[in-house]
């Protein structure tokens, strides 16, 4: 697989575009008929509490918990959708469903809301995977990634901020870890610029490659041979030279 598998398409700008618009209808919905929605949450370890593994990542505190859950995901997931489009699905359900159960599980006894835990899901994946296929376009991308979010890494331990549910955070962290580990992507090779990098490629039939052994090193048998051919027959050949002798009046010989 080469750079012809990274094609944009409508989807690279519907998906986070779609996805970011429900989510600020969502909120418009529960400002406008003063919904509450926060019970719908994840609560840990609790049976009704599960509902939130689903409903969790589409219910937000307040506009500012909103806003800056929406920046990242319209980066993150037109970049997922570009540089990964077949495991880009599966990894948002997958990622929305294990990090939702795993919050449910390790989490504090507390509604855990807001879309963080998918954005983690969403870094998570991106990073590992593109050091996993050693691919430069993919690393390239992994190391944007760290530069934009890299600082994220501290939300997911404890006591940071008390205020955030950190639980979601590892859970999504971990979920986009396993997720680059479990979703195979095809092998990435360098585009082909010379006619050497062809698989196809027969060097014997290069003019240019035949001064070449097989170490790389350069052997120039033909011209050596050639100009031994030409200094034999040069010292062999009967050469006449005539000599022109002057003299001058004065008897000085020229």
């Amino acid at each position: 697989m080469n750079d012809n598998h990274f094609k944009f398409s409508n989807a690279v700008v519907g998906l986070p575009l779609f996805f970011v618009l429900f989510l600020w209808i969502i909120y418009w919905i529960q400002i406008r008929f003063d919904v509450d929605f926060y019970q719908n949450g994840i609560y840990p370890r609790d049976f009704s509490g599960l509902q939130g593994v689903l409903f969790s990542p589409f219910i937000h505190e307040n506009l500012e918990h909103l806003y800056n859950n929406s920046i990242p995901l319209l980066v993150l997931l037109a970049a997922l959708q570009f540089f990964y489009p077949k495991q880009s699905f599966v990894v948002i359900v997958f990622g929305i469903l294990f990090s939702g159960l795993i919050t449910w599980i390790i989490g504090r006894a507390n509604f855990h809301i807001g879309a963080s835990g998918l954005i983690y899901v969403l870094v998570s994946f991106i990073f590992f995977k593109g050091i996993q296929t050693k691919y430069y376009r993919l690393v390239a991308l992994s190391l944007s990634v760290i530069l934009l979010y890299g600082g994220m890494i501290w939300y997911v331990f404890p006591d940071v901020d008390k205020t955030i549910s950190w639980e979601g955070h590892l859970a999504g962290f971990i979920t986009g870890f396993g997720l680059s580990l479990y979703y195979k992507t095809p092998e990435y090779t360098k585009p082909i610029i010379y006619d050497w990098q062809r698989p196809d490629f027969d060097p014997s039939a290069d003019p240019f490659m035949k001064h070449f052994d097989e170490d790389g090193n350069f052997v120039n048998t033909e011209v050596v041979e050639e100009e031994t051919e030409n200094l034999d027959s040069f010292f062999n050949s009967n050469i006449t030279v005539n000599y022109i002798v002057t003299k001058s009046e004065s008897g000085d010989k020229g």
